[in-house]
């Protein structure tokens, strides 16, 4: 790897969810900029894949906005300190470098050198479930999937779309133009996603764009990873036959630790002790915020990552800005810190 491949930064974010984006708007206020890594394809954690549409009520000053609305704003606020964001991928390995900062790897090969590294993961990363098929893995990657990370590679596919949430419905959408065919495939004739979804399925099926197959799939037919089709199940109906040459499958996703859980961090029941003052782990420069981290009087709210990702920015500074002195300023009266936002002064 020559020097030109490795990405530096004053820090990375582990997590995008909503303490990962309030944490660039901290570290922003102090002139330190970041980069985030995130297994999903987007920004936004548990608020974007779990409950885009689910009310939130105890964010402060906002009555009520939906997990999507929440992690809109929050894109919104940190838009002037122009964050990059690594997504789709899953931060693997952490070392020290000869110069003393982080080395953070991922599993598609990016590399990113700072001087701090926040772990903002949630419980940990998200892994999707797969369908109870047998000899379902050696399908994997080639003709079986779970994410979709370029439309492109789905074009003029005969595809099959397995779920019925929101993640199901909306690729039904952005794929239908693109496939060949698009079957959509659920095991009953009630949807998990938005109404309004539901409905613009329901008349795509209408005008013959989408067929909707009511069904359990229990098998996959193919050779060296090619699928050819699947065996379908139906109420009432013998098992038939579905031809297709590609699956993407939406069952959901579960929490797993993943390779945090090998950073060389002490860890208490798979998350992290900190210090409250700065939420700091025991490894200095690596602090942990949001629902990863542990102390005493934790509490698993949304509004604790803010005020973690306040504190962790302030002692942040004093690594990232060895040779200045950290001044604590209000966002209300500071010219600088308006400048940095890009407002001018309301006075």
């Amino acid at each position: 790897m020559t020097a030109q491949d490795v990405i530096n930064t004053d820090v990375v974010i582990i997590g995008a969810g909503p303490s990962g984006l309030f944490a660039v708007f901290e570290l922003g206020l102090g002139d330190m900029k970041c980069h985030l890594i995130d297994i999903l394809d987007r920004p936004g954690g548990q608020c974007a894949e779990l409950y885009p549409e689910k009310p939130i009520y105890d964010i402060p000053a906002i009555p009520m906005c939906t997990g999507a609305e929440l992690v809109e704003r929050l894109m919104e606020q940190i838009k002037p300190f122009n964050p990059t964001f690594h997504l789709g991928q899953m931060a693997e390995s952490i070392e020290k470098t000869a110069e003393g900062n982080w080395r953070v790897s991922t599993d598609r090969g990016t590399v990113i050198d700072a001087k701090v590294v926040v772990i903002a993961a949630g419980g940990g990363s998200f892994v999707p479930k797969k369908p109870p098929i047998k000899g379902i893995e050696s399908y994997e990657g080639k003709s079986v999937f779970y994410s979709v990370r370029k439309i492109e590679q789905f074009r003029d596919k005969n595809l099959v779309i397995a779920g019925g949430g929101d993640s199901a419905l909306d690729w039904t959408f952005s794929l239908q133009p693109v496939a060949k065919k698009v079957t959509l495939v659920h095991r009953r004739d009630e949807f998990r996603a938005a109404p309004d979804s539901v409905s613009k399925m329901r008349a795509l099926v209408a005008a013959g764009k989408v067929e909707l197959k009511i069904a359990n799939i229990t098998s996959i037919h193919g050779a060296d990873g090619n699928m050819s089709g699947i065996d379908l199940k139906e109420d009432g109906k013998e098992h038939h036959e579905h031809s297709c040459d590609t699956m993407l499958a939406f069952y959901g996703l579960t929490m797993k630790l993943g390779p945090v859980a090998n950073f060389g961090i002490g860890m208490h029941d798979n998350m992290i002790p900190v210090d409250t003052g700065s939420f700091e782990s025991s490894i200095p420069t690596i602090f942990a915020i949001g629902d990863i981290n542990t102390y005493p009087g934790k509490m698993k709210l949304i509004l604790s990552g803010f005020h973690e990702a306040a504190l962790m920015a302030k002692k942040a500074f004093t690594y990232v800005h060895a040779d200045r002195r950290y001044r604590f300023q209000y966002t209300t009266s500071s010219s600088d810190l308006q400048n940095r936002l890009g407002v001018s002064d309301a006075h």
